[in-house]
């Protein structure tokens, strides 16, 4: 996985990046067919937001959070993203299933 973090009003540092990391491996271990990531990191007064837009074979997918915590919006991003993943891979594999029983019946 292509990991681009860029920061707007912060310094991305050493144990950010660690952190962002740990949270996105959790993403590619449910869907392993990550091509690139790009995460944009920004602070605006008391918010703290995270944004990550996932590149896979065929979609992309995006999700946002906001908190007071910038580590607690990185792991709300990471929550969303897994869902995200998760219906995604389960559609693909009911739509592979479909497709091999039509296969089968013929």
């Amino acid at each position: 996985m292509n990991l681009n973090l860029t920061g707007l009003h912060i310094e991305i540092t050493p144990a950010l990046r660690e952190y962002v990391t740990s949270k996105l491996d959790r993403v590619v271990r449910h869907f392993d067919h990550v091509i690139s990531t790009h995460g944009i990191l920004s602070v605006d007064k008391l918010e703290q937001k995270a944004e990550v837009t996932l590149h896979v074979k065929g979609k992309d997918f995006f999700a946002e959070a906001s908190h007071e915590d910038l580590y607690a919006a990185i792991d709300l991003l990471a929550d969303k993203l897994d869902r995200q993943i998760v219906k995604h891979k389960e559609k693909v594999t009911s739509h592979q299933r479909e497709k091999q029983l039509d296969a089968d019946n013929v």
